[in-house]
């Protein structure tokens, strides 16, 4: 819509353009008894060689040339093809064309001629008076051919040139907006499939040993599901939505693990009605499940959401069972994790991560 819409309005500059070209000389022309007709004619005498400059340079020469790179062919072409009209046209004004001289009045017509026709006047005893300033001699065609060409086609290449920028940029920002929605549905589906697999064979063995809580399991696993489905078609999802989330998420999480992994997840005691983008923490929650859990050892992970009035503050707090975690994480993690968030908030967030030597600190601040 909006390449329609300069292309709509490139049209009708230069149509307005060549208007100004075609009607101001006659306007403004001096000698105001001259038909109009025959001013239109002598006006597309120029116009028509012109024209013919301005396509061949509009729909040739900046496309093929300009456009590709060859900027000295083109500036040669156009100079080339500019002298070449420039010659004609002189050659016609010349040769071909034929101007009656101008009628040179004689001293008898001018004596008879009202003294207001004189150029200089009678003074007092009837004599005629010299003319004190001389007639301006006209531009000749070709020179006013030269001089619009260079003009016109100085003025056409640029504005060319111009919208081909404005609309290269415009392509810039539909692809960047194409990327930034590819990579943000990749935000939206951070869920490993090896969790679902995971949880589904948790939920089968939950069947023989407790029969409700596989039930209640597949409920909440059931509700992520459908939240995955259906928010991944939003850009935005209420912080109650994403929070229920993550307790169905985290809730599932603990079918996996014994007593010796502690699990908390801290939340406010009331839920504002403000929106977020989908999925938000998942890529760090996940991270920490990861990272931060042992089947032998003792192993914790401490999640605590801090809502303010006009900010929220996540901060993730896990064991450092795996030495790998900061290096893994502070890579391609972490620079994947920034660049989602920067594309969601631009430089409106804060995110840290703090290692120490056996805690792993995630501090991510975001707006509401």
């Amino acid at each position: 819509m909006q390449n329609i819409k300069i292309k709509y309005s490139e049209l009708v500059l230069i149509i307005f353009v060549w208007l100004v070209l075609l009607f101001t000389p006659i306007l403004f022309r001096e000698d105001i008894y001259s038909p109009i007709r025959r001013s239109i004619l002598l006006q597309l005498q120029i116009l028509i060689p012109l024209l013919v400059v301005f396509l061949i340079n509009r729909f040739i020469l900046v496309p093929r040339l300009l456009f590709k790179g060859k900027q000295v062919f083109f500036i040669a072409s156009v100079l080339g093809l500019i002298i070449l009209f420039t010659a004609g046209s002189y050659i016609y004004d010349t040769k071909f064309k034929n101007v009656p001289p101008p009628e040179v009045p004689t001293l008898e017509d001018q004596i008879k001629s009202p003294p207001y026709a004189f150029p200089g006047g009678v003074d007092q005893f009837g004599n005629l008076r010299p003319a004190q300033t001389r007639q301006p001699r006209p531009i000749p065609p070709f020179a006013n051919f030269l001089i619009l060409s260079i003009l016109f086609v100085g003025f056409d290449t640029g504005l060319r040139s111009g919208l081909r920028g404005i609309n290269i940029e415009n392509e810039k920002v539909r692809l960047e907006k194409e990327n930034v929605a590819s990579q943000l549905v990749l935000l939206r589906n951070q869920v490993s499939p090896h969790f679902l697999m995971n949880t589904l064979n948790n939920i089968h063995s939950l069947v023989d040993v407790n029969a409700e809580e596989a039930k209640e399991a597949i409920i909440k696993l059931s509700k992520m599901m459908r939240y995955l489905l259906y928010e991944t078609e939003t850009e935005k999802t209420t912080l109650k939505k994403e929070i229920e989330f993550l307790e169905s998420y985290i809730s599932l999480m603990k079918l996996r693990f014994n007593e010796k992994v502690s699990i908390t997840l801290n939340l406010p005691a009331t839920i504002p009605e403000k929106t977020i983008p989908p999925f938000i923490f998942t890529s760090l929650i996940e991270n920490a499940f990861k990272h931060g859990i042992s089947y032998k050892d003792e192993s914790f992970i401490n999640i605590d959401i801090i809502i303010g009035e006009e900010r929220l503050l996540l901060v993730v707090k896990n064991s450092k069972t795996d030495k790998s975690q900061i290096e893994e994480f502070s890579g391609i993690g972490i620079e994947n994790t920034r660049k989602r968030l920067k594309l969601l908030y631009g430089n409106n967030y804060h995110l840290d991560i703090i290692d120490n030597k056996d805690l792993f600190t995630v501090n991510l601040s975001i707006p509401l």
